[in-house]
């Protein structure tokens, strides 16, 4: 007798998804090298070359030199920078192979992340093959942003923290998220998710356990660069906190909208790396981001804290999470959004479905302006790109809506389809 449609996956159809998607994704990434891809590239690997060969000279981080992201990102400068120092402003065609193939090896874990994830939730074939495919084309919608910055990392790091988490290994699981916490403090937003999963599941010594885990592992890697240099190491996170309200954010689209509507008057600036909107409007517009990212992501955790505490849930409350983070913070730069590529996709049924195609929007949408019209955008605020920057930011509002809608309802698996 056929199996039922509603059937899990087979392990073997799992591992044929797995395969064809890693495949996939090493031909999307191979494009990204030719055509339009090439063009007009912004990239960061500058930066990571500068601080790979002062690790190869023997210079201690935040020590000996300024480091804008925290310890757990060493390794990805690191290694390229051993594996062929360079000592010009130019990145050396070494560091940017080395590089590269970190993060296309990061790609690829994170698929087998993912397809850990799916067999652990019993999806339908239909369904891994649909999550899996859909991260691996995911690089050609988003574009070139994803060779020059390190993004991948962490996202791999969350990937394996959830596959870890549904499969019952919930220690490893807040091990992993405390090391993503240390590569690009993000992940912080999916501990009190986890927590609450590993509270509501086994109870709170265990996820007492789970939290000192997590802090350990975040304290074990920080702490030699805070002994050293405690000063150098408080003034990365800083840097961090303090950053104004970036061009591509959610406020600052809204007040390029005002601009154009209604003459409301902006004024840009450069500092911290990046293009920002100046004045007390902006400022206001920066503070209202963060407390708007704080009351979503506090909706979203009680939410699931009070709602279905099952595999399915923990999935869609995460991706909740980073898409709120994502989208409502007052810095959005496009590399922001590799972190969603390999979580939105894992979210159940049609609300999955539809988190998927507008993520798949907001995507495209990044690509339009980003490389190759940016500084039109950032610097010009040219009305056509501006309209398009609050569609792109609304659409992440609309995937971080769709996910954290009805969570707070116990039995919520069951209204959507497998």
């Amino acid at each position: 007798m056929a199996a039922p449609s509603h059937a899990p996956a087979s392990d073997r159809s799992i591992v044929a998804a797995t395969f064809a998607a890693v495949a996939l994704f090493v031909a999307s990434w191979t494009l990204l090298h030719v055509g339009f891809y090439k063009h007009k590239q912004i990239l960061d690997t500058p930066v990571y070359q500068r601080y790979g060969n002062l690790i190869s000279d023997g210079k201690v981080p935040y020590r000996d030199f300024a480091v804008e992201y925290p310890p757990g990102a060493l390794p990805m400068f690191a290694l390229p920078g051993l594996a062929q120092p360079g000592r010009d402003q130019q990145v050396s065609a070494g560091f940017r192979r080395t590089f590269q193939t970190l993060m296309w090896i990061c790609g690829a874990l994170a698929i087998g992340a993912m397809a850990l994830v799916l067999r652990a939730l019993r999806r339908r074939a239909v369904c891994v093959w649909a999550a899996l495919l859909f991260t691996a084309l995911a690089p050609l919608l988003l574009g070139s942003v994803l060779l020059s910055r390190f993004d991948l990392w962490p996202a791999t790091i969350v990937a394996m923290a959830l596959a870890a988490l549904v499969s019952g290994r919930v220690r490893t699981g807040h091990a992993l998220l405390g090391l993503g916490v240390t590569a690009k403090l993000y992940p912080a937003v999916l501990l009190p998710v986890g927590l609450a999963y590993v509270w509501r599941r086994r109870g709170r010594r265990e996820a007492l356990v789970c939290a000192s885990l997590a802090a350990v592992v975040v304290v074990v890697i920080f702490l030699p660069f805070v002994i050293l240099s405690p000063g150098g190491v408080w003034d990365s996170i800083r840097t961090q906190l303090d950053r104004p309200l970036q061009v591509e954010s959610l406020g600052a689209s809204l007040l390029l909208a005002a601009h154009h509507a209604f003459g409301v008057g902006v004024t840009g600036e450069t500092s911290h790396g990046s293009q920002n909107l100046a004045g007390s409007g902006a400022h206001a517009f920066a503070i209202a981001a963060v407390v708007a990212q704080a009351v979503a992501l506090l909706w979203i955790w009680t939410s699931f804290a009070r709602g279905s505490a099952d595999g399915d849930a923990l999935v869609r409350a995460s991706a909740a999470s980073v898409c709120a983070f994502v989208a409502f913070g007052k810095v959005l730069s496009p590399q922001f959004l590799i972190w969603l590529i390999p979580v939105v996709p894992l979210v159940r049924g049609l609300r999955g479905l539809t988190a998927g195609a507008l993520l798949a929007l907001a995507l495209v949408l990044t690509q339009v302006w980003f490389p190759f019209r940016y500084f039109r955008l950032a610097l010009d605020f040219e009305p056509g790109l501006s309209w398009l920057l609050l569609a792109r930011d609304l659409t992440l509002v609309a995937v971080a809506a769709v996910l954290a809608v009805t969570l707070r309802r116990r039995a919520a698996t069951h209204l959507e389809s497998p």
